[in-house]
Order: C-alpha cells, then sequence, then structure tokens
C-alpha cells in the first residue's frame, strides 16, 4: 500500500498519510513519499492548495517506534537518517510559494504535531489532541517542533507540551493558537474542502511570497526586514495578480486572480 496518496482536484492536491492500521507512523517510506509527493506539489504550477490529511483513526502517531527498536544498534543513525528525511519534506512544505491546510482528526503526536502545525491553516475536528510524545521515549523533537511551536503558542507553552508531555485537547489548541479553528468531527472534510476552494482562488503568488515574509521574519532586524517587504510588494504590484487585484478593486468587481495567476 503506498503510505502517502496524491490527489487532485482543480486547483487542490491533497497529501494523504496512508499508514492507518499503523496510525499513519512515520517510516522511512513514509517520509520519501511525503517529500516526493510535496516536491510533485511545489512543482506544478495548476496546484494552487495542498492540503494535508491523516487517513483512518489518527492524523499521525509520529515516528514508527518498531522501526527505531527494530535499528538495534544502528538507532542513531537510523534516527538520523529518518528524521533528515522528513525534514526535506517539510522544507519544501513550508517554503513553496502556495498555501498549506492541514487538516487534524484524533491524535496528532510527536512529528504528527510537527507536520499539524506547519500548516497556514490548521482546522481540528473536535476529536484532535495533540501531544508532544518525545520524552515519553527518551528522545527530542523533530519535524520542526521545536522551532514552530514556540512560535505559534509561545515559549511557555512549547516547554510545558515538549518537557512534561501533556496532551492538549481540539479547543485548548484553538486557544492557545495551534490551531486556526475546531469544526465538528462530521463537518471538517466539508469544512476543509471549503477553505481549500477559497484558497486556491485567491492570489496564490502574493500568498507564497506571505509565506516567505512570515517565515524569514524572526531570522532579521526590523530594518533589514522593512526592505524585504519593500521589495516583495513591488514584485507583487507589479505582477499579474496585483494588477489584476487593483484593477477589479477599481472597477467594482471580484478578482480573477485564477486567470492572472
Amino acid at each position: 500500500m503506498n503510505p502517502v496518496l496524491l490527489t487532485r482536484d482543480g486547483g487542490v492536491a491533497t497529501i494523504t498519510l496512508n499508514r492507518p492500521d499503523q496510525g499513519n507512523a512515520i517510516d522511512m517510506d513514509l517520509a520519501r513519499a511525503l517529500d516526493a509527493a510535496a516536491r510533485d506539489c511545489a512543482g506544478d504550477p495548476a496546484v494552487r492548495c495542498v492540503v494535508l490529511a491523516g487517513n483512518g483513526r489518527l492524523f499521525c502517531a509520529g515516528g514508527d517506534i518498531a522501526s527505531f527498536a527494530a535499528a538495534g544498534d544502528r538507532a542513531g543513525a537510523f534516527l538520523h537518517e529518518l528524521a533528515s528525511a522528513l525534514h526535506e519534506a517539510v522544507l519544501v512544505l513550508a517554503r513553496m510559494d502556495k498555501p498549506l491546510l492541514t487538516l487534524v482528526h484524533g491524535p496528532a503526536a510527536g512529528a504528527g504535531l510537527s507536520l499539524a502545525l506547519l500548516g497556514d491553516v490548521v482546522l481540528a475536528g473536535e476529536a484532535a489532541h495533540f501531544t508532544a510524545a518525545y520524552s515519553g521515549i527518551g528522545l527530542t523533537p523533530d519535524g520542526g517542533m521545536s522551532w514552530l511551536l514556540p512560535r505559534v503558542a509561545g515559549l511557555r507553552v512549547a516547554q510545558e507540551m515538549i518537557l512534561t508531555n501533556r496532551r492538549v485537547g481540539a479547543e485548548e489548541a484553538a486557544r492557545l493558537g495551534l490551531v486556526t479553528r475546531v469544526v465538528p468531527d462530521a463537518d471538517l472534510a466539508a469544512e476543509g474542502q471549503a477553505m481549500a476552494v477559497r484558497l486556491a482562488a485567491a492570489p496564490v503568488r502574493a500568498l507564497g511570497a506571505a509565506r516567505a515574509l512570515l517565515l524569514d521574519s524572526s531570522t532579521r532586524d526590523l530594518a533589514a526586514h522593512l526592505a524585504v517587504e519593500a521589495d516583495s510588494i513591488a514584485a507583487a504590484g507589479s505582477g499579474a495578480e496585483g494588477r489584476e487585484g487593483v484593477a477589479a478593486f477599481l472597477e467594482r468587481r471580484r478578482p480573477d486572480f485564477t486567470r492572472a495567476s
């Protein structure tokens, strides 16, 4: 069975983690397949929004612990290889010039939490819950968790979740900023589809540039970042999306960014 499924519907591409019997736990095959799917989406100009979801009862249980044990004396080297393969996918999903929507149903633990946090918009079902999980098995975070979690929820929340392994339910996750919105479990797929269509109709190149600005904002001082913002808005304004947006505003009509892109 393919550990990752990639489907397309118009401008929306959906990447589905597909090891349901293993809770979509990340082994080497899944990490490499996720990277391949992410690169496929990132490089396809017809894809305007990427959705990341999980198949089965869990969004993602994190790493495949059985494979850690099977590595035996090579556990350290194996974990480095696995984390590095996963991180290739994380970087592609984080830096692609199109928005990422994550749909979280059920548990998201370990690297599954990292993948959930990666979305620009994160919709969670009411039954979703979030656990760092690493300290429970004597390991440290990967998948970008120690970078993402302090940025979306603050250092104190990140410290508690990672060091004490406290589980956070869906409603609390929304209050803490881990997720964008909580929806009834039965409505998650429909709400996700509606949001994906909305994002795909947006000025995707501008959204991609905004993603880059946000991602790099903590690495520059204010003066340097203002300079990059000026370059970015100038490029957007001279592009087809900017011209269409301004023209539509002045003509009092709805912009068609799909045509402009």
